[in-house]
């Protein structure tokens, strides 16, 4: 046996090793804030929850009045109304304001902010240098851009890093996200792509869905019946890219027989253009998320 696969075999056999369950105690007296308190910052923070490694406790939430802090208490999490009881509080802290209440906001406690802290934002077309322009030179600043399936820990995220954020930023963030679903690094300007493949396109995907549903329905199958088989449809396709990494073109034409009937429904879609048609989409969303970063 070799000593790498033997290595292999002993972490195996010994998945807690003292540098392990170091870290495992590390993260559990790690505290994490939410300025801002809405359904993106609740999903974050109960997919944090689920990773089993923060506790309840040492989860922060602030909003200026108790409406979106409910769901925070829920999970007995700690809530206040002062934004700078988060940074008093908190090394982890997640912008989750709304991106025009975001600049007040970074007036408000750039005097709290340490070199201690590490800020990661979630708000929609500010950048890393708006943020680093209003925070303490040498901030720790990161970018992440979720979407709704992170409400189900079935999400996709993509994460980029200011100037000051380092290796290891990067990776306690892709721990803490780890059930929010996927996770994915890029530079900053996929942030704005990813806004129209995956922000958006949840949308595009559930008037696919629709769609599939309606067809169904016209055929003779009730509506409710037809919803959950187009729902788990797409849950599937989704499922086999992801666990094979095959391109989603070689799973299409495993489907595909000679004169059967995937062919000839896939013709039907040619004829519309739905693939010119969902590109052209995610070109639009696209196009908009950077006019919107411009404000």
């Amino acid at each position: 046996m070799s000593s790498a696969l033997k290595e292999e075999v002993k972490k195996r056999d010994n998945p807690a090793g003292p540098w392990q369950i170091a870290e495992m105690e590390k993260l559990r007296e790690l505290r994490v804030g939410f300025i801002g308190a809405g359904r993106m910052a609740s999903a974050v923070a109960q997919a944090i929850l689920l990773a089993g490694e923060v506790q309840a406790v040492n989860i922060f939430a602030s909003a200026p009045s108790n409406r979106n802090l409910d769901k925070f208490q829920t999970f007995e999490c700690k809530t206040t109304h002062s934004n700078l009881e988060i940074l008093e509080n908190c090394t982890i802290v997640f912008l989750a304001t709304k991106p025009h209440v975001l600049p007040a906001v970074l007036r408000e406690i750039a005097s709290a902010v340490t070199k201690k802290h590490v800020v990661v934002s979630m708000a929609a077309g500010v950048t890393l240098q708006a943020l680093e322009e209003l925070l303490p030179t040498g901030t720790k600043v990161l970018r992440i851009m979720p979407n709704l399936p992170c409400v189900v820990q079935s999400g996709a995220i993509v994460l980029a890093r200011g100037t000051c954020a380092e290796e290891e930023d990067v990776a306690l963030l892709k721990r803490l996200l780890s059930h929010s679903g996927l996770c994915e690094e890029g530079p900053e300007s996929y942030i704005d792509i990813h806004t129209g493949l995956s922000g958006s396109g949840v949308a595009y995907a559930y008037m696919f869905a629709e769609a599939l549903a309606e067809g169904a329905v016209k055929m003779g199958m009730p509506g409710p019946m037809a919803q959950k088989i187009a729902a788990q449809t797409l849950l599937g396709a989704g499922r086999m890219i992801l666990e094979t990494g095959e391109h989603p073109a070689v799973l299409r034409s495993a489907v595909c027989t000679p004169g059967g009937t995937t062919i000839h429904a896939l013709h039907e879609l040619e004829k519309g253009s739905l693939r010119s048609t969902v590109m052209n989409a995610v070109e639009a969303a696209t196009c908009r998320a950077q006019t919107l970063g411009k404000r």
